[in-house]
């Protein structure tokens, strides 16, 4: 009797150690394959050139008066802004803006849930990059309880509709999903505590999600099998390498829109006229910055 209860009590270990095992199999998300880590003079130059690609997108977009929206989700701390700022930070703010929206007011909670969002489209020949966008509804306003489940069902049904009257009314929409596993996204949080100027990145709301990596997963997997469709793909980009992925995003993005090389050629400047008579005023009637450095 003694040897059945050990043995039935050894059968209990060995199915929790299985079902710990099969937990951490099923939850645990896949190691992207680590590369060498990217020269940062090899990284300059290839973003380098990639800059001079994306002033040729801009020219063309212009020019063309082309709609382009690209979308830009995924885990906090998943390299987002990164990409986007290095995107824009090379193109006239004119043509290419970013959007990143703020909570929504209790009036914008009252509205139509894609009503906020459609006042930033652009308009022909403007770039407009969504840093988050509507897919709020499917990620944390599920996962951390701002939204209802009827709510948050109607938009998955209603999203892949609203993205097909965006792509009929002309609008190029491409949407990337930054993809980064548990171990880095900690390492990014923590290099955020202890530097000083990225301290702000880091909300009491992103220390709150560190707890449901799983339920994230599941709106994550949920929110790809109702909108990663045909007509508006998602474009996974594998994020835990930061400098590799702004690379392989800015590429990627390059090769969805077909353009041609408008950019201005070189000119010669005429030289500066001063043939009108004119005597400026004393300089210390004006208030200059101090010349600390």
């Amino acid at each position: 009797m003694g040897k059945n209860k050990e043995v039935e009590k050894g059968k209990n270990k060995a199915d929790k150690k299985a079902v710990t095992l099969n937990d951490e199999k099923l939850y645990h998300d896949i190691e992207a394959e680590k590369k060498k880590k990217l020269d940062k003079e090899k990284y300059e130059k290839l973003l380098g050139e990639q800059d001079i690609e994306m002033i040729k997108l801009q020219e063309w977009v212009k020019a063309n008066k082309l709609k382009v929206v690209v979308i830009f989700e995924g885990r906090d701390a998943a390299g987002k802004g990164g990409v986007i700022k290095t995107i824009s930070g090379c193109m006239n703010p004119r043509i290419c803006r970013v959007v990143a929206l703020g909570t929504p007011t209790e009036k914008e909670k009252s509205q139509w849930y894609f009503q906020r969002y459609v006042p930033h489209l652009p308009a022909g020949g403007e770039i407009v990059l969504f840093d988050r966008s509507w897919y709020n509804r499917a990620g944390v306003e599920k996962v951390m309880g701002f939204c209802t489940n009827e709510e948050y069902e109607e938009f998955l049904r209603s999203c892949p509709e609203f993205e097909k009257m965006l792509t009929r009314s002309g609008i190029i929409l491409i949407k990337y999903w930054f993809s980064v596993s548990d171990h880095e996204q900690e390492k990014r949080f923590q290099d955020r505590i202890t530097d000083p100027t990225k301290r702000w990145k880091i909300s009491p709301m992103d220390i709150e999600s560190r707890d449901k990596w799983v339920e994230y997963s599941m709106a994550k997997d949920r929110m790809f099998a109702y909108t990663d469709t045909k007509v508006c793909p998602w474009h996974v980009v594998p994020a835990d390498d930061k400098k590799r992925a702004r690379l392989n995003c800015i590429s990627h993005l390059l090769s969805l829109i077909p353009y041609e090389d408008l950019t201005p050629k070189p000119f010669k400047l005429p030289p500066l006229k001063h043939s009108t008579a004119y005597v400026r005023p004393p300089v210390t009637d004006q208030t200059f910055v101090p010349q600390k450095y």
